[in-house]
């Protein structure tokens, strides 16, 4: 019988290389291999899990201090990470609730309700869009650092004034003033009832935690700090049968509230343009400085700021639409993103789903997180919102920006949110003007023949007195010839003060006065 089995040898490549006289011995080495999808995903999804677990606790705390129900914070989180997580502008910069804007939203929804609430938030949205879309990102980092610190610390001080009375089971009074001089009065009370001496307690314990936290080993502190001390106040809490108040849920459906029609009629309200210019202001400032900080922690891509603008306000129009919260861009967990080796925004994006799946599955958690605890999380966060390592390095090089800082501030706890940043912005303008204002006046008098007077820099109103101070001291009974030609600038105010000034010296005088103007 005849084998069908071929007896031929296998054939080797290399042979058939070199049978081929054209074929390329390197062509399957460098042939181009199938990209990889996903090639960072096992560190972004480690990433994602670390912000959520930072992120988890934040949200539900901005909620009860802004006056919402908690799932209305996780809501603003699930957006900020799947909606704004997926948008093109900073790639590992992370958005949520921020406790930068809670005493902001607080008096919103004290104030107008919170129906009109999602009318503002969607307001601000809409507007941040049409700010990216017309190229204005890029001009948000031209606000002076010290108008944004100072906002950032009389958030912090009224943030801090206000959850003090939550850590005391307090009601807090409206205004940040109130807040500030009411304070030893609450203390006081809260030192003579028992249940209020176990919240107190249990913040402080919280507020301990926060401070010790980065203290502890290194494999310990692989459970997020804000997660650490909430779970940690919520297991004594539930352990000791502690008198004090907790978390009120009413689940994820049950907490949204889109904006009904009658509520956009509140858009005619001066007071509510107000506050959708306010939230527009510092939610843009927020997110857009901490893109900036975040792109000095990698070396990744660099934020596109007006990309990025829209991205934020996308996110604040669905949340808007949803009734939520207002989202900005949060340093605490950006930071934590970058830090635990995220490298894609796959691990924003996943953070959001992370929070999407505890708010749909385990919302009944919510209800053993004590009141205090969140407080002492928010009175931790609030002092990291005052800068004050920065104001003694800018005391000793920059003492006008101090002030800036220091007016803002105050002028947020005495007043208002809205009002208070725009003194800030007021006072730096006015500081820069008067910097800018840098003006000379030589006076060369040989004892014989006119008197000479040089004016360089730049002449405004800012330094008018001065200018004419300088220029009334000269002899009346000589001839002037004033040289305006190292001028840079000459306002109208000066220009009009100078003129009249010539005259009434012409008129005194011997002979008028010769003026000199070639620049100006």
């Amino acid at each position: 019988m005849e084998s069908t089995q071929s007896n031929s040898p296998r054939p080797n490549p290399r042979q058939s290389h070199q049978l081929n006289p054209n074929a390329n011995p390197d062509a399957d080495r460098n042939a181009p291999r199938k990209p990889v999808r996903h090639p960072h995903l096992r560190q972004d999804f480690a990433a994602s899990l670390v912000v959520f677990l930072v992120a988890l606790p934040l949200c539900v705390g901005v909620a009860v201090a802004s006056g919402v129900p908690a799932e209305l914070g996780l809501v603003t989180g699930i957006v900020g990470g799947i909606v704004t997580g997926l948008m093109r502008g900073s790639s590992l910069q992370v958005s949520g609730p921020a406790a930068g804007l809670t005493v902001l939203v607080f008096e919103a929804v004290l104030e107008y309700g919170l129906p009109v609430l999602g009318v503002i938030v969607l307001a601000t949205g809409v507007l941040q869009v049409l700010m990216g879309v017309l190229k204005l990102g890029r001009y948000f980092r031209a606000i002076s650092v010290s108008v944004v610190e100072g906002m950032l610390a009389g958030i912090g001080l009224v943030l801090i004034a206000g959850q003090l009375y939550s850590l005391a089971g307090t009601e807090a009074p409206a205004s940040g003033l109130g807040k500030l001089a009411g304070l030893p009065g609450a203390l006081v009370a809260a030192a003579g009832n028992a249940e209020a001496l176990a919240s107190v307690g249990l913040g402080a314990g919280t507020i301990a935690v926060m401070v010790l936290w980065k203290h502890v080993p290194r494999q310990v502190r692989t459970v997020p700090g804000p997660l650490a001390a909430v779970g940690l106040a919520t297991l004594v809490s539930v352990a000791f049968s502690l008198p004090v108040a907790t978390v009120e849920v009413k689940g994820l459906l049950g907490s949204i509230q889109p904006p009904a029609l009658d509520a956009f009629g509140e858009l005619a309200s001066v007071g509510v343009l107000g506050t959708i210019v306010a939230f527009t202001l510092i939610a843009s400032a927020e997110s857009l400085f901490s893109a900036a900080a975040v792109d000095r922690l990698h070396d990744g891509p660099r934020t596109e700021y007006d990309k990025e603008l829209v991205a934020q306000g996308a996110g604040n129009t669905i949340c808007g639409l949803l009734g939520a919260l207002p989202m900005t861009a949060v340093i605490v967990r950006s930071a934590a993103n970058v830090q635990a080796g995220a490298r894609t925004k796959a691990s924003r994006v996943l953070h959001g789903v992370w929070l999407l799946l505890f708010a749909a599955l385990l919302p009944s958690v919510l209800a053993y997180i004590p009141i205090p605890a969140l407080a002492g999380i928010l009175v931790h966060a609030g002092a990291k919102l005052i800068p004050i390592r920065q104001i003694a390095g800018l005391w000793r090089e920059h003492r006008g920006e101090v002030v800036i800082l220091v007016v803002t501030a105050v002028s947020i706890v005495v007043v208002s949110m809205f009002e208070g940043v725009l003194i800030g912005l007021a006072l730096a303008v006015v500081k820069t003007a008067w910097e800018a204002s840098h003006v000379r006046l030589e006076v060369v008098d040989k004892g014989a023949g006119p008197v000479q007077a040089y004016l360089s820099g730049n002449a405004t109103f800012l330094r008018l007195p001065k200018i004419l101070d300088n220029l009334e001291a000269l002899p009346q009974d000589r001839p002037v010839e004033l040289d305006l030609s190292g001028l840079h600038h000459l306002d109208h105010a000066c220009r009009t003060a100078l003129e009249t000034w010539a005259e009434r010296h012409s008129a005194a005088g011997t002979e008028p006065v010769k003026v000199t103007a070639d620049a100006v």
